[in-house]
């Protein structure tokens, strides 16, 4: 079992390579920039572990939106009053980012490596009339080349979570392919997130968290 999940990562590692050296020409270890402004990501907690994911998490900054919206480049969205119910970052529990539809936000930079695979994050729909059912929230990371280039890669696409998508749920773990790139541990690189609202309906996520272990 652990060499699968080992030859899982390096495949994953192989193929997030690939994707950028279509982009960019180049493919080697060096391909993402390797300075990243602060790697200390704060405390970890579990807040999964009530749906049977018991991985350690730390909280994205600014991903509960319960003190601000600082640093998270908001391109029209804004805070609302709403929250994920379970309140799993053990705050107040006010507020929550709604992203209207055809728009997306990005949230500030944060330090990734080789033992931060995946993020998940709470979400729900909101209006979008009779084409509600196929709209999206498409996540991609936001990357610097070591050429100086800003690229994305695509992380995750979420169109449905329960029922007719209005209620809120947790989203799949979603694979950060682009902290696979600098491909050993101990080294980093700064990536931002996106959430787009592709179709008719705004998204509202909240409590978005970032794993930060590598399990082998």
């Amino acid at each position: 079992m652990r060499g699968f999940k080992r030859a899982r990562i390096a495949l994953l590692a192989a193929a997030a390579t690939a994707a950028l050296a279509a982009m960019t020409g180049t493919a080697n270890a060096g391909v993402l920039v390797a300075s990243a402004p602060n790697c200390d990501n704060g405390a970890t907690s579990q807040p999964f572990a009530q749906w049977g994911d018991g991985n350690d998490y730390f909280l994205a900054p600014g991903g509960s939106f319960e003190n601000g919206l600082g640093g998270w480049d908001l391109n029209g969205a804004s805070a609302v009053a709403d929250q994920e119910p379970w309140k799993v970052a053990g705050d107040s529990g006010r507020t929550a980012l709604n992203i209207p539809a055809g728009h997306s936000v990005v949230t500030p930079t944060i330090c990734v490596g080789l033992e931060h695979p995946t993020m998940r994050f709470f979400a729900h729909r909101s209006g979008g009339g009779l084409l509600a059912g196929v709209s999206q929230l498409v996540v991609t990371a936001r990357v610097e080349t070591s050429l100086g280039l800003v690229l994305e890669v695509p992380v995750g696409t979420i169109s449905s979570l329960t029922g007719n998508g209005a209620q809120w749920n947790k989203t799949p773990a979603q694979i950060v392919l682009a902290s696979l790139l600098p491909l050993l541990p101990g080294e980093h690189t700064p990536i931002q997130f996106r959430f787009a609202a592709v179709g008719t309906s705004s998204w509202v996520i909240d409590d978005v968290y970032v794993d930060p272990r590598l399990r082998g």
